[in-house]
């Protein structure tokens, strides 16, 4: 006999399930079969406690995944979100694998394609793996006598890596090896190979001296520690990609005082005031910095999109989601750009805060 919480649980994933399925035969109706569709999924959930997506569902559902993603200013090409489908893909070592060929097919030479791997799903019997990595490539932080060397947002994953065994060089911009956690024993460490992590060194196009910062980036910004939901079923293995927005890296990763905190070395090399705030030398430098990633990921000819273009972009994705008849659901606090805000046509309205499926959640 099935306990009444396994009961409450399938109830639960069939009206999801349920919900899905209408709207994925709504925006494609030329499919057809809602009916028999409804009555399989419903069979197969009492049967064994889960149901299977088509490939069509799940292409659909990734691609509504980013459409609903509050946080993303970039949607407006939900529709060529790439969909890699391994969900035969159930073991760390297979998952390591699929990590690096996601990254070499999403990066090519330098033009950047949006794509999402999604791997084994969990089942009522056993949990699939999960990446620990909240990206796939992320800068190692070591923890010194002197302060963190490298990224502070990342000591805990490096010095989890470095008791696996994970012997880094201290630098400032060591690529960390990708930990997979299996539903059953021990973590995998994989290291990624450097053909499958593109980065870009950053100039300035009037400063020769902002080379010597040694600063870099990397080209691919690959989610990993999200849940991909659909009708109910988690696919907790689904690394996923856009491009860079210039201020992800310029105002936030390079620029935040608990991340690589460059504006008052960038100041000084540009030979700012900086006792005090009322000389702006924070924003000038900022904007410095800005600049240098536009222009070194240009250079390098790989995608990359500034916050004004942006900004405009994602407003006409509003509008032909409304014009759709659809909620467009965004967060203010994550729409709106980490530099000249105001100047961005996304910061004068409010916005629809619904949280819709299919979606990226954090489940633990």
């Amino acid at each position: 006999m099935p306990t009444a919480h396994a009961v409450a649980e399938r109830t639960t994933e069939l009206r999801e399930a349920e919900r899905f399925i209408r709207l994925f035969h709504a925006e494609n109706p030329s499919v057809g079969g809602l009916h028999a569709r409804l009555r399989d999924i419903a069979r197969d959930i009492a049967r064994y406690g889960t149901y299977t997506h088509t490939y069509e569902e799940l292409e659909f559902g990734a691609r509504v995944a980013w459409r609903n993603s509050s946080r993303c200013i970039g949607r407006l090409y939900w529709r060529s979100l790439r969909v890699r489908d391994r969900r035969q893909v159930s073991a760390a070592e297979g998952v390591a694998l699929e990590c690096v060929a996601h990254l070499r097919e999403a990066t090519g030479t330098g033009k950047i394609r949006p794509t999402i791997t999604v791997m084994a799903p969990d089942a009522p019997s056993l949990p699939a793996p999960r990446i620990l990595n909240d990206q796939l490539i992320r800068y190692a932080g070591y923890r010194t006598e002197e302060g963190v060397v490298g990224d502070p947002r990342n000591v805990e994953l490096t010095e989890t890596a470095r008791a696996m065994g994970w012997r880094g060089r201290g630098g400032r911009f060591d690529v960390l090896p990708v930990i997979i956690q299996p539903a059953l024993g021990e973590p995998l460490l994989c290291h990624l190979p450097g053909d499958a992590v593109l980065e870009v060194p950053l100039t300035h196009p009037e400063y020769a001296w902002f080379e010597e910062l040694g600063l870099r980036w990397h080209a691919v910004p690959a989610i990993s520690d999200m849940c991909l939901e659909i009708g109910g079923i988690c696919y907790p293995c689904a690394p996923f990609n856009g491009w860079y927005m210039g201020t992800e890296i310029g105002a936030r990763n390079l620029a935040d005082m608990d991340r690589y905190d460059q504006l008052r070395t960038v100041a000084q090399r540009l030979g700012l005031d900086a006792s005090t705030e009322r000389t702006l030398w924070r924003d000038h430098a900022l904007v410095e910095l800005n600049v240098a990633v536009l222009h070194s990921f240009e250079q390098a000819g790989v995608t990359i999109t500034d916050h004004h273009t942006e900004s405009r972009r994602f407003l006409a994705h509003l509008s032909k989601e409304e014009k759709a008849g659809r909620v467009c659901p965004a967060d203010w606090s994550w729409i709106v750009p980490p530099l000249s805000g105001g100047a961005t046509p996304v910061f004068h309205r409010y916005y629809d805060t619904r949280v819709l499926s299919p979606n990226f959640v954090h489940r633990h």
